[in-house]
């Protein structure tokens, strides 16, 4: 057996959890080991083409979004989102980050398409999460790997617009909530649904013929079932393949809330390797491209999101490595993690596409060891 095999089979047998399918591209070069089971019963084996919910991994995805939108000249980078969220037209701030959520200062300037790009508007999760905004935030910010918690996207707008942003918007790198927002303004400003739009505009011309919102029940038998881990460590069922995702939730969450597979979302990186195009199919130019897989925050910015970014930077929809902190953090490299157990990302120096579906939930947002293991054997350490 290979060492990307072995690796992810040392955890399953060590019983972390149940499988995996790890998939890393070398331009033509592709190898897949899919190990373990789908679930913990071990009702069929983990195969290639098993569906997982990849959680975070989906905000890459609705960046692209926004930037086909902007191409189309719908909205700018520089625009008010206010023109098609007018819930966010006068946002206030706390007036420090400790400050209570009723001591809060006018924003000094309208929240741009941009801030919602790299992650800047003002609200989302810092490193430190028991400030009274954060606090605020955390009612109204749901987890998206339980979709259905969440209210339609109208009635969670009204209730984000109530909290008061933590910083100015601009000012700082904040985690989760821009993605959701991003979702909202493309539904919004296509006159399309998320689900409708990136099936349309993505998913079809990409081939992504297993990656949307729900699992129809023809493709259920390949889907796998979730789990966390307990207080005793032993895992725990979370969600089952007939569960949250066998209906399109009323919030398709483009922070979080896509099904997909490894071959999936290696033709969407695939897609942004090749400067925006796949198979003679233009999906974003490559100026789009550069600016997704491009670091835009200062040094101040990423050490104040370092419990997410572990000092590297972030582009638009995922992080980009910017220092060789561990031997797989190869500046350019650009992707994320995903709470159901997710990685992926795609490396331009090298061309290289690095996969990783595990379906048990990450318990903080330090990357787990497998996914350090994975990422570890990509880069042959």
């Amino acid at each position: 057996m290979s060492e990307l095999y072995d690796t992810l089979q040392r955890h399953v047998a060590g019983g972390s959890m149940p499988g995996a399918v790890g998939l890393v591209a070398r331009g033509d070069d592709v190898e897949v080991a899919a190990v373990g089971c789908v679930d913990t019963e071990g009702t069929a084996p983990m195969a290639r083409d098993s569906v997982f919910r990849i959680a975070s991994i989906t905000k890459p995805v609705t960046a692209a979004a926004v930037l086909m939108l902007v191409e189309e000249g719908r909205f700018g980078l520089d625009s008010r989102v206010e023109e098609w969220l007018p819930e966010l037209a006068k946002p206030t701030v706390v007036r420090t980050p400790s400050s209570p959520v009723d001591d809060v200062v006018p924003a000094v300037r309208p929240i741009t398409v941009e801030d919602l790009l790299s992650s800047r508007p003002g609200w989302g999760f810092p490193s430190d999460f028991s400030l009274p905004a954060v606090q605020a935030l955390f009612e109204v910010q749901k987890d998206s790997r339980a979709p259905q918690e969440y209210p339609d996207p109208d009635t969670w707008l009204a209730a984000l617009a109530r909290v008061p942003l933590l910083y100015q918007p601009g000012e700082a790198w904040l985690y989760a909530t821009s993605s959701d927002l991003q979702g909202i303004l493309v539904a919004r400003a296509s006159g399309r649904s998320l689900p409708e739009f990136l099936a349309e505009r993505v998913f079809e011309p990409l081939g992504m013929t297993d990656t949307g919102f729900e699992v129809p029940a023809a493709k259920r038998h390949r889907f796998t079932s979730y789990y966390r881990a307990g207080t005793s460590g032993a895992l725990e069922l979370a969600d089952t393949p007939d569960g949250d995702w066998s209906r399109v939730p009323a919030f398709p969450s483009g922070g979080g809330g896509l099904v997909s597979t490894a071959d999936d979302w290696l033709a969407f990186a695939r897609m942004l390797l090749n400067g925006g195009t796949a198979g003679g199919h233009r999906v974003l130019s490559p100026t789009s491209v550069s600016r997704m897989t491009t670091n835009h925050l200062t040094a101040g910015q990423r050490e104040l999101g370092a419990l997410f970014l572990e000092g590297q930077g972030w582009g638009y929809g995922a992080q980009v490595d910017v220092t060789p902190a561990d031997p797989w953090n190869v500046p350019g490299r650009y992707g994320w993690v995903g709470g159901t157990g997710t990685t992926a990302h795609l490396i331009p120096p090298t061309g290289t596409v690095a996969v990783l579906l595990t379906q048990v939930a990450m318990p903080n947002p330090a990357p787990t060891p497998v996914m350090r293991d994975f990422w570890r054997c990509v880069a042959g350490a």
